[in-house]
């Protein structure tokens, strides 16, 4: 009829949600690159403090002012239909100096897990996202105590956030942070191929994670907590995280694990096969020095297990709530490159710029279902996913970046990649949240020319920081992401495009 109406005068059947009842969307930042106000004269130190000092990182300055104006922040990501919102805790603005705690800094973050909720966005809060305490040395994650040194910090922020938060990343990025430290030189302290190094960082920060996952639990009985690892096709270098933290709940004995790990590294790598020469050899490579499950004459090497003894003495017998996933092109090969000279001049290293690596939001759906069959009794979080786009020039030339080579912009890229959840979804997968990164161009790392942000933003002679409505390349991204919460919501398929 003209109207809209059935012939019988009944109205249509609501449309059912393409996304789960309780989907956490929302939008995913970390305390170094949004809050300012660390590194600098009188402030907090973090550990990329000596790096700030003699340019090997840019100064952070205020990077996005998140820690004067967090309102703002909340504000704008509640108006874009955000159910959820990730923030980090940073450990040096709390303990600041050995044996200090800031009281009023805990109560602020306190405060902004409270105004999350106070808009209807649930807060996600990770306590340690790429950064410690300066006075904690440079090599933290080298030392026999740190596992300790993170409980009691975990142990500290619990007992204030608790009664506002339920959902934590104890560790984001393990192997993000135990790489990039110690073999491709990226984080502080910046060594280059450390292994021997990243396999201790590796096995102190998931012991970390299983002394955290205890003590948050003890503070919040529900609380909800997993600790997140970037993709990767090898399987040393990301999945067998997960197994080492579940290797117990899966019925495993402790004499049986490399004989387990072996098994279960075969399973992964015929569920994802690899694409080439170059990565059957990274694989190989990987698995031979490996600590668990060591093909060769490395086979039974028990050097850096800690974490075993962690998960046997936990009071959980089960170190995961949610299996939390940092989605990038996961296949290893496709992440380096040889050095070359870009039209802007500089030197590109082995690893790609993040502005160079490729979507695939196919491969995002096909990633999601692998994690299920390998972890079925689980639901997954992706808990950071964005397109990189590069700025015009150096620190602070305003909001505009350069057009990505393969033509991606972000609409496109969020209905893309929103729809590999959806599939994902519709084909049995548990997933529970999405969280874009992120919700403005913030100071990434020690560079301002990545940008990541649904807003660009310009900042003043002064250090002030001005929002733009639109993202660096000029397009109406937070509308966009605005738009696909609430039609995918609505159970209207029509807003991811296509047929």
């Amino acid at each position: 009829m003209a109207d809209g109406r059935h012939s019988s005068g009944t109205a249509p059947a609501p449309r059912a949600a393409l996304l789960p009842d309780g989907f956490l969307a929302g939008v995913a930042t970390a305390g170094y690159a949004v809050e300012g106000g660390v590194n600098g004269p009188g402030q907090p130190a973090n550990d990329w403090h000596a790096w700030e000092l003699v340019g090997r990182a840019e100064p952070s300055g205020r990077a996005l002012d998140f820690w004067a104006r967090p309102e703002e922040h909340l504000d704008r990501a509640a108006a874009l239909g955000c159910s959820s919102f990730g923030f980090s805790v940073e450990w040096a603005r709390v303990v600041p100096e050995p044996g200090v705690v800031d009281r009023a800094a805990l109560s602020r973050y306190v405060a902004v897990a409270e105004g999350c909720t106070q808009r209807g966005m649930v807060p996600r809060v990770t306590l340690l996202h790429l950064t410690h305490p300066a006075w904690l040395g440079a090599d933290l994650w080298l030392r026999p105590d740190a596992p300790e040194r993170y409980a009691d910090w975990v142990t500290l922020a619990a007992g204030a956030l608790a009664p506002a938060v339920r959902h934590f990343v104890t560790v984001h990025g393990a192997n993000t942070l135990a790489l990039g430290a110690y073999v491709l030189g990226t984080l502080p302290p910046g060594r280059l191929l450390g292994l021997a190094d990243a396999a201790v960082a590796v096995d102190y920060l998931l012991t970390a994670h299983v002394l955290g996952y205890a003590a948050l639990h003890r503070a919040r009985p529900d609380a909800v907590v997993t600790a997140t690892t970037a993709c990767s096709s090898v399987y040393e270098a990301d999945r067998l995280f997960t197994d080492l933290l579940l290797w117990r709940s899966l019925g495993v004995g402790r004499a049986g694990i490399d004989e387990w790990v072996a098994e279960r590294r075969r399973r992964h790598d015929s569920l994802l096969p690899s694409p080439g020469v170059a990565e059957d050899l990274l694989r190989a490579a990987s698995a031979r020095r490996a600590a668990y499950g060591a093909r060769g004459r490395r086979a039974g090497r028990q050097a850096h297990r800690r974490v075993l003894d962690a998960v046997e003495d936990s009071p959980h017998e089960r170190a995961l709530d949610v299996v939390g996933i940092d989605w990038s092109d996961p296949v290893a090969t496709h992440r380096v490159g040889l050095p070359r000279r870009g039209a802007d001049g500089r030197a590109s290293g082995l690893v790609r710029a993040p502005w160079e690596v490729a979507p695939d939001p196919d491969g995002l759906a096909r990633w999601l279902g692998i994690q299920h069959l390998l972890t079925p009794g689980l639901p997954l979080w992706v808990a950071e996913d964005g397109l990189c786009t590069r700025a015009v020039g150096g620190r602070d030339v305003g909001g505009r970046a350069v057009p990505r080579a393969d033509g991606w912009d972000r609409p496109r890229y969020l209905a893309a990649q929103l729809g590999a959840v959806v599939e994902a979804v519709a084909a049995g997968v548990p997933v529970g949240g999405y969280w874009h990164r992120t919700l403005a161009d913030g100071y990434e790392w020690g560079s301002s020319r990545p940008r990541y942000g649904l807003h660009a933003v310009e900042r003043t002679p002064a250090g002030e920081v001005r929002w733009l409505p639109t993202d660096s390349l000029g397009h109406d991204a937070a509308g966009a992401y605005r738009r696909l919460l609430a039609g995918l919501r609505a159970g209207d398929r029509s807003v991811l495009g296509g047929p």
